[in-house]
This record gives structure tokens, C-alpha cells and sequence, in this order.
């Protein structure tokens, strides 16, 4: 049995033809306008769906740059911080070996006793160093310094040394940041380690030379206690710049991943101009031979016949 065909069901055809000809057109020309091989999920939901974790990815490559940026600020302040320390420190051993000198009268050990106590208090200033905000030598801690200012000596109560700085941070706790989906580094440092707790502290040290002086007595007996506390900031120091070390290496690695992801990104989601070039001017010919054909399979009409 044939089916019926008639001029009508011809032109619904050819329009359907034509219309899916021309949806093809449109879609290589916004393609070709904008490079983008996705327009819709739809288009594609594999690559979509690549594309959406490749994204991630980068978002999370980003956050570690600028979390490895933060970290480098952090190391920089503690690594100059230090620095300053080691050099006050050196400056306090010389003195002390100084005021070690027998043939010095009570009147130049004072001088050298006031100089350390001006020594002392630039050596706390720079244990409370802060890097936006927070100290960088107490861990977690948000208190308002590493160290707590010292209790001078009450003069009520004879032989009262007073009370050196206490250190305020958190005991075990570190900042860290994360470069990496497996990896944090520490950026602050250690201020207990470095430079001692209340008692043991160089503070405190720096208080027993200058007490010696003022009680008219040679310092000498505190300068292995020195040396060794000139050893730990000088330690600390070195643990900051092999922390930085890591930070640029981690850098380094992040910043290739990002290359990397943003290549990967582009061969996902965008298209190449010669390709989607010649599936336009393809797309173009096969339109127009869709026009013709449709032109001449709908060129009879009953007008045709009746003449």
C-alpha cells in the first residue's frame, strides 16, 4: 500500500530540511564568532563536565598562589626579623665581653649596663614583630604581642628582680598554608625556641649581665649562655629561609600547574579557527544546494497544471 503524498507533506519536508540547515548555519557562525565549542551542556556533556573540574582545579591552584604569596610575606618579615635580632645580639656579646675587663671602672660598666637595657628592650620589640596584624613568633595566638612586657622590680621588696617577658603564644600550635592538595608549609616561627621563656629567655639573660654591671661585677660568667642564645635565633633563622626555599619551589610547581591547566582549558572549551572555518563555508554549500533542491522539487504548482 502506497502512502499518500502531497505538495503539503513535500513542504513540511523541505522546511524541516531547510530550517535543520540553517540551525547548523547558525550555530557554526556563533562558533566562529566566539571560539567556544560548548555553548550549552547540552552541546556536549563529556567536555562539560571536564571543563567544570578542569575549573576547579584552577580555582584551586589560584587559592595556593596567593596562599604561597601570604606565606613568602610572613617568612620575609621573620627571616628580617631575625636578622635584626642577631644583629642586637652581637652587639650584646660584644659589650658583655667588654664590661668582662677587669681595668673598667664602675663608671664605664654603667654606661655599658644602660646601653644593654636599651639593647633588651629593642631585642623584645623585635620578638613582637607582626605581619599584618598577627605576631609571627606566637603561633595561633592573637594576643597583642609574642612576649609580655616585663614587671620592673618592686621597689617595696629588697632584691626584687622583677618579673622578664613571658612569652604569650600558643604552646605546639603553628600557621601553616596549603600549597598544594597534599601539602601546607609553616610560616611563622617559633619565638619560645628562639628566644627562650620568661626565666631562660635571653631577656632574662640580658637582665643578669646588666644586673652584674650594676652590682659592680664582671659579666663573663653569661657569655657561653649568650653564645648559645646567639646559636638558636641563628637557627631559627635558618629553618625560616629553608622554609622560603620551599615556598619557591612549591611556586614554581604551581605556577607550571597553572599553565598547564589553563592549556588544558582552552583545548576543552575552545575551538580551532581553521576547523570551524571550513565547517562553515561546508555548512554554507550544503544550505545552499538544500535551497536549490527545494526550489526545484517545489517549483510545480496547481497553477502550473490549470494553464
Amino acid at each position: 500500500m502506497l502512502n499518500r503524498v502531497t505538495n503539503l507533506t513535500m513542504s513540511a519536508a523541505a522546511q524541516r530540511n531547510l530550517q535543520l540547515q540553517q540551525s547548523k548555519l547558525a550555530g557554526l557562525q556563533d562558533k566562529a564568532s566566539s571560539l567556544d565549542k560548548i555553548g550549552r551542556p547540552s552541546d556536549d556533556p563529556s567536555a562539560t563536565a571536564q571543563a567544570l573540574q578542569t575549573r576547579t582545579r584552577q580555582a584551586a591552584a589560584a587559592q595556593y598562589s596567593r596562599n604561597i604569596d601570604d606565606g613568602n610575606g610572613w617568612l620575609t618579615v621573620a627571616d628580617s626579623a631575625l636578622g635584626q635580632a642577631t644583629n642586637i645580639l652581637n652587639r650584646v656579646r660584644d659589650l658583655t665581653l667588654q664590661a668582662s675587663n677587669d681595668s673598667l671602672g664602675q663608671k664605664e660598666r654603667d654606661a655599658i649596663s644602660t646601653e644593654l637595657k636599651g639593647l633588651n628592650a629593642d631585642l623584645l620589640s623585635v620578638a613582637n614583630t607582626q605581619h599584618l596584624g598577627r605576631n609571627i613568633f606566637a603561633g595561633t595566638s592573637d594576643k597583642d604581642g609574642a612576649f609580655a612586657p616585663p614587671i620592673p622590680p618592686d621597689p617595696a621588696i629588697p632584691g626584687d628582680p622583677g618579673t622578664p617577658p613571658k612569652f604569650n603564644g600558643t604552646p605546639g600550635a603553628s600557621v601553616e598554608r596549603r600549597v598544594s592538595d597534599n601539602r601546607t608549609i609553616r610560616v611563622d616561627a617559633d619565638g619560645a625556641t628562639i628566644f627562650g621563656d620568661a626565666g631562660t629567655s635571653l631577656f632574662a639573660l640580658i637582665g643578669q649581665i646588666t644586673g652584674d654591671l650594676d652590682a659592680g661585677k664582671a659579666p663573663n660568667t653569661h657569655l657561653t649562655a649568650l653564645d648559645q642564645g646567639i646559636k638558636n635565633v641563628i637557627s631559627g633563622r635558618a629553618e625560616i629561609g629553608t622554609r622560603q626555599a620551599e615556598l619557591e619551589r612549591a611556586g614554581t610547581v604551581n605556577t607550571d600547574l597553572e599553565a598547564s591547566l589553563d592549556a588544558q582549558k582552552t583545548g576543552i572549551e575552545k575551538a580551532d579557527l581553521g576547523s570551524v572555518i571550513m565547517d562553515l563555508k561546508l555548512q554554507e554549500t550544503n544550505y545552499q544546494v538544500a535551497l536549490a533542491a527545494t526550489a526545484r522539487v517545489l517549483q510545480p504548482t496547481l497553477m502550473d497544471f490549470l494553464r
